[in-house]
């Protein structure tokens, strides 16, 4: 993708703006009121937003509805934290999917109503600058984590669901928002951290583990300042697939060697299987550079840029738990002998059969680049605005896996490489406040945010390192989104304010394509470009009881559009060939709409304790899953649209300070959700089977409790309990067995750590998450006990 350079995105930014412009939300009259206080963690006094910490949110937080935030200090103090999604693990009704140390493709982000499959269904933000991967919708579409470390985090925030009119319909779960650090002097941080998993699951025993590090300079000089923040991470995760086989009845084939080492277990839905070995187990090392420049090009009139950068090298293996007669691990002839084709094989005197890439593997380089450039006013005067624009790129993105098992695949051979360089997204947005007395505040703007996807699958002579040769599959798509908003924020007394906000938009989609492979002469099939608008109402009431007790109630439509990837991939079949009237690929799609409310009552003691109990409510029409329909007298399984889901909830927070003895500080969270499927056309086994049951990977019951005590000024102890119930995978509830490969388990795990303060410049910490072991899966393991230890130089 060929993207706009920095100054033209700048001028059209500045464009734009002649139309619209948006306020500055994290200063002046917008800022939400902090309380000084000399908790190690200062509660805001509870005026109509909820929300803790040191810093101003840069959310919206004249808005009354519900925010949660943690500081830097925090995550520090309590908190394993090796991926910037921790930061997020004890926050009330929040899940990111985080299989290993360092996973950058399946982390996807669940919230009260979406779950692990609807990454579309949220937003991510780092200083302004998207990290939502809303090219498509599902666990390979996860927000950009790598962009953001853990050492450069100032606060993250999380506004809780579509009640902002200046977010898309992909704000329906929750907006988050990371501040990264702004040096007001010269600063120097270092860190090194170790860890260390010892796993053993099915036929799989081994220690998995690595280590990271960090440094950051940064320095303010009069009007301007910069930072500067590298990283490098090394990391083992342990399997996360395995080879399974459903139990034969058929006597070994003639000659088929007898083997060894199989496992008998259950699958998700309790049926027998065998479990031959382990798959996708990734050694992963990853960089991260970034630079953030800012200069104050007066007192109320700020311009920052920031640039970064981040590359991975991925290698996935499998590993055979078979045994020949010597002893020796097996994995399939066609591996030994180069020809692709299935080997016969006897397991416990029955007769099995090893795919030519059962045993499969890959290596994955990638290389992304973010960008960012605003101007910002923040007068706090009638008038503020803010011009941004933003541009996230994939310069290099390839996976490359044989078409044989290994090991005779380690030495080379053909395979197929997955490029989707080019792929990447561009924002630009210009917004405005006005302050026009008589207690009203009204922000409004002009956005717009691009698309484009790439992806070609390409034949290879040697899959290691080998050129492309013959083009395989090819797709392509893009999607547009422009938005106009206004919100007026309406103090009708001190202790009543009212916000009515509404948002427009435009969707486009266009460039959809798709291309067999030269077997099938090469064709390539375009799609028409679509055009669909929608109007999202919202509304906030917010009520100051009294001096302990506050109400809000909030409502909003969002309206989330097809990704190109749901409306584009797929319709080719195995050989690249085109599926004849090809249903799977469903270019027709209607975008999820639905209208979300919530309900919350919130007491604070206006220093130490705050309590707050949301009733919640959405209630969502057309949305996107995959399932099967009967399309032409034919069942096949695609994206489509189920008709209506509705989640009725509850969620109860509660954050305290000095209970019981000074330094000992509680956060703790339950969260209660019935989500179902009302109507649905389409099914999964027959017709019907979906009415009625629980939206998958959405639990009923989440919980977190995170307390932490400082037992000296230098030495603090943290211990954290995390619980889930089960889930479901499939529409219709057919997985009863969450333990298990493939499955939804519930959890319930707990974690600690120390920090010890040795010196003002040195700091030591030590952890061990998952410390009771528990055995939890997510389609994948989750990780097993993991042992931390961290070394930080701060000057």
């Amino acid at each position: 993708m060929k993207f706009p350079s920095m100054p033209r995105l700048l001028c059209l930014a500045i464009t734009a703006a002649l139309s619209a412009a948006q306020a500055c939300e994290d200063c002046g009259d917008d800022a939400v009121e902090i309380a000084a206080t000399p908790s190690a963690s200062p509660v805001a006094k509870l005026d109509i937003v909820m929300i803790v910490g040191q810093a101003p949110s840069s959310l919206p937080t004249h808005i009354p509805t519900t925010m949660e935030g943690i500081t830097a200090e925090e995550i520090a103090r309590s908190i394993n934290a090796t991926d910037a999604q921790d930061a997020l693990k004890y926050l009330p009704s929040l899940l990111v999917r985080k299989r290993y140390i360092g996973d950058y493709n399946h982390a996807v982000l669940s919230t009260r109503a979406s779950g692990t499959g609807n990454s579309a269904r949220s937003l991510v933000f780092a200083d302004g600058i998207q990290l939502s991967n809303l090219l498509g919708n599902g666990a390979s579409f996860t927000p950009r984590w790598g962009l953001v470390t853990p050492e450069e985090i100032a606060r993250v925030d999380v506004l809780y669901g579509p009640f902002s009119a200046a977010y898309a319909g992909n704000s329906v779960g929750a907006v988050v928002d990371y501040q990264t650090r702004s040096p007001k002097a010269f600063e120097a941080h270092a860190k090194l951290g170790l860890f260390h998993q010892p796993f053993k699951l099915y036929g799989s025993e081994a220690n998995y583990g690595g280590q990271h590090a960090s440094a950051s300079l940064g320095d303010r000089a009069g009007a301007f300042s910069w930072w500067i923040n590298v990283n490098r991470l090394d990391s083992d995760g342990q399997p996360l697939t395995f080879i399974t086989k459903p139990l034969s009845s058929s006597a070994p084939a003639a000659g088929a060697p007898p083997l060894s080492g199989s496992i008998l277990n259950a699958d998700k839905s309790n049926t027998p299987w065998l479990l031959l070995g382990a798959g996708t187990q990734m050694h992963t090392v990853q960089q991260h550079a970034k630079i953030k420049l800012a200069y104050a090009l007066s007192p109320s009139l700020r311009a920052s840029y920031t640039l970064g950068w981040w590359g991975n090298e991925t290698r996935n293996q499998s590993i055979s738990y078979l045994r020949d007669a010597a002893g020796m691990p097996f994995y399939a002839a066609a591996a030994n002998s180069g020809t692709a084709k299935a080997t016969p094989v006897s397991l416990d005197g029955k007769g099995y059969s090893l795919g030519a890439n059962d045993f499969g593997q890959s290596r994955d380089a990638l290389q992304h680049l973010m960008q960012g450039l605003s101007i910002k006013s923040h007068s706090g005067g009638a008038f503020d605005f803010e011009l941004a624009a933003s541009a996230y790129q994939y310069d290099r993105d390839e996976s490359r896996a044989p078409l044989l098992a290994r090991p005779g695949a380690d030495a080379g051979g053909s395979g197929r490489l997955t490029d989707q360089g080019g792929t990447g997204w561009s924002t630009l947005a210009a917004k405005g406040v006005l302050r026009p007395g008589a207690g009203h505040v009204l922000d409004f703007g002009l956005q717009q945010d691009s698309y484009r996807w790439r992806q070609r699958v390409s034949e290879l002579a040697d899959w290691r390192g080998g050129a492309p040769t013959a083009l395989f599959t090819a797709f392509s798509g893009r999607t547009e989104l422009r938005s106009a908003y206004a919100q007026d924020a309406w103090t009708l007394s001190p202790a009543l304010q009212a916000v009515l906000g509404l948002r427009a938009e435009e969707w486009r989609a266009s460039e959809g394509s798709k291309t067999a492979s030269p077997a099938s002469d090469g064709k390539t099939l375009g799609f028409a470009t679509r055009v669909a608008r929608a109007l999202s109402p919202k509304a906030a009431l917010g009520l100051e009881i009294n001096a302990d007790w506050t109400a809000k109630l909030s409502t909003g439509r969002a309206v989330r559009f097809p990704t190109a990837g749901e409306l584009y991939q797929g319709g080719v079949s195995a050989g690249g060939a085109y599926v004849p009237n090809d249903p799977v690929t469903n270019p027709d799609l209607k975008p999820e709409r639905g209208w979300t409310s919530e309900l919350s009552l919130g007491w604070s003691d206006g220093t130490r304790q705050q309590l707050r109990g949301t009733l919640f409510h959405e209630d969502t029409r057309d949305a996107l899953y995959a399932q099967a329909a009967v399309i032409e007298g034919r069942s096949v399984s695609s994206t489509q649209n189920i008709a209506r889901m509705r989640t009725l909830g509850m969620e109860l927070s509660y954050q305290g300070s000095d209970l019981l003895t000074r330094g000992l500080e509680l956060a703790a969270s339950l969260t209660y959700a019935d989500s179902k499927i009302l109507a649905n056309e389409g099914f999964v086994a027959q017709p019907g089977d979906t009415i009625g049951r629980q939206q998958p990977r959405v639990p009923k019951w989440r919980a977190t409790a995170l307390l932490s005590y400082a037992l000296t000024p230098a030495l603090s102890a943290s211990y954290g309990l995390r619980y889930s119930g089960r889930q479901y995978g499939t529409l219709n509830n057919s997985d009863p067995n969450g333990f298990a490969y493939q499955g939804f388990s519930k959890f319930f795990t707990t974690d600690v750590r120390m920090q010890w303060q040795v010196s003002k410049q040195w700091t030591l910490a030590g952890g061990i998450d998952n410390l009771n072991n528990y055995q939890y899966w997510n389609f994948h393991p989750y990780p097993q006990r993991t042992f931390h230890a961290e070394l930080k130089f701060d000057l």
